[in-house]
């Protein structure tokens, strides 16, 4: 497996890069449309294919690159089916099984950032990989307070869903504002201030009142 994390600095963005290495298929996760020139050099730089690009949900920080890439590439480019979003051409639900040579993610429903939000499960080598969106970030979580959001719903998507995998799962994150780059289950089990509340009533007591601008690039995108 080739695997590269890719960042863009004005949303604090990742992009995933996920390729098989005997089929040179290729898979992005959140891709941002500035970045698409980039993204295209280093495809052509290491030998690969573009077979799917995906987001986790529908962003409001930034621009998916969703449709460029797919006008350029002929990708297939795929969203949760709860986004009706005409830059995807196909859709993922809960359990759907997205393949790449002989790699195969996993699709989550994960709603609560947005309803729409999705993380994808990877195993190889006998380890475990989690894309978590904004569902779940590095020491935080993803706001609930627009695009259909739901405290409760997130809670649900991580204590009963996410934080159920092995603690030595890597999670990978959709944004992180610190510079941190991974963690684990574990790590956030035990060090993420979101995470430590006694029941859902908690939860979304602290959600409710976070009281956080709109991003920026909200309306745009």
């Amino acid at each position: 497996m080739l695997f590269r994390q890719l960042y863009e600095k004005h949303s604090s963005t990742y992009t995933y890069l996920i390729a098989d290495n005997e089929s040179k298929e290729a898979l992005l996760i959140d891709p941002v449309v500035d970045e698409t020139d980039g993204y295209l050099r280093l495809l052509n730089e290491l030998g690969l294919t573009l077979k799917i690009a995906m987001d986790t949900h529908t962003h409001a920080d930034h621009i998916t690159a969703l449709g460029k890439l797919r006008d350029i590439t002929g990708c297939e480019t795929y969203m949760g089916q709860q986004a009706n979003s005409s830059c995807a051409n196909d859709s993922f639900h809960d359990g759907s099984q997205i393949v790449v040579g002989k790699l195969t993610l996993t699709a989550l429903h994960t709603p609560g950032h947005t309803d729409d939000s999705y993380s994808f499960m990877l195993e190889h080598a006998g380890q475990k990989y989690l894309f978590t969106g904004d569902t779940l970030l590095i020491r935080g979580t993803g706001r609930t307070d627009f695009q259909n959001g739901s405290a409760i719903e997130q809670y649900s998507s991580l204590f009963d869903k996410l934080l159920k995998f092995p603690e030595d799962t890597w999670v990978y994150p959709a944004h992180d504002y610190k510079g941190w780059m991974v963690s684990t289950i574990g790590e956030e089990r035990q060090h993420n201030p979101r995470l430590q509340v006694k029941d859902v009533v908690e939860y979304k007591q602290i959600m409710d009142n976070l009281n956080l601008p709109n991003p920026k690039m909200m309306d745009v995108a």
